[in-house]
């Protein structure tokens, strides 16, 4: 492919959602082990948020959700287990599901060390099929958001089947106030990150483009090794507002009970850049 083509193709904006690219993301041998690096690093917000609001997160989930030793949690998308390990200390039977083969080895690893009796599983969670209940059902760092509408509303299926009839869902969600914010843009990077894309040299060329019509963001990396190998990376993340977060999952027979700043439970307002909800079973 000759540099024009390369250039035109990163610059050229997709439909929405035309692509799906996380699964191969997150199992690439460098980058998943890179992620899983960001994800443990206490300086940093990238891919998991720091300890001290983890802390502050589980202690309010467990208490606004009644969560006591003894009750049941599923963590979706649960990394390297940072809320799992917390949550399984208070005493909860937790099951944790994640498709990032690094991310769930060194959970397992850490689990085992520390004597935590927490199920792991290596699996896509839209793939989840199983009639376990739960008491809780958690997704946390806006997973839902990077998702399809026909992604979401099987995702939102498999929720609804998993919780108990008194069970609750906490997720949170990027806000169509955050989506405000951005600005389409174009960078162009040598080794972006810090070689997070690839082990050898490589240039990344990021688009961001936004959607109006759908509140949709989008940055397509475009990565382009010394071996002149070319990777493109679709980071979809679709906003919200409460009203069409309840709309949405309403039609999947949920409710959504309560509208929050995060999922340490500070207040929502207009000009939070995210949205957190609790959500039960239609009743």
């Amino acid at each position: 492919m000759s540099i024009y083509t390369t250039l035109k193709k990163a610059s050229t904006r997709p439909l929405p959602f035309e692509h799906y690219t996380a699964k191969d993301l997150w199992n690439d041998p460098h980058i998943s082990e890179q992620m899983l690096q960001y994800h443990l690093s206490p300086d940093l917000d990238l891919a998991s948020r720091n300890p001290e609001f983890i802390d502050r997160s589980v202690a309010w989930m467990a208490k606004r959700c009644g969560i006591t030793p003894g009750k049941t949690v599923a963590d979706f998308g649960c990394g390297p287990g940072l809320y799992a390990e917390r949550f399984a200390k208070l005493g909860v039977q937790v099951v944790g599901i994640d498709f990032s083969e690094s991310s769930i080895a060194y959970a397992r690893s850490e689990a085992a060390e520390k004597d935590l009796p927490i199920d792991y599983r290596c699996l896509n969670y839209l793939d989840y099929d199983s009639n376990e209940k739960f008491d809780l059902i958690t997704m946390i760092f806006c997973d839902f958001c990077v998702l399809s509408p026909v992604q979401r509303s099987r995702l939102l299926s498999i929720f609804h089947r998993c919780l108990k009839d008194d069970g609750l869902l906490v997720l949170d969600l990027f806000s169509q106030h955050g989506f405000e914010q951005q600005k389409e843009c174009s960078v162009y990077e040598r080794n972006q990150l810090n070689g997070f894309w690839a082990k050898e040299d490589y240039y990344c060329l990021q688009n961001t483009f936004k959607y109006e019509q759908e509140k949709l963001l989008l940055n397509k990396f475009t990565v382009i090794t010394e071996n002149d190998d070319v990777r493109e990376v679709y980071n979809w993340l679709q906003s919200f507002t409460p009203e069409t977060v309840r709309a949405e999952f309403a039609r999947s027979g949920l409710e959504v009970v309560d509208c929050y700043g995060n999922v340490a439970g500070d207040d929502y307002s207009q000009n939070s850049g995210e949205i957190a909800v609790v959500v039960r079973k239609k009743r």
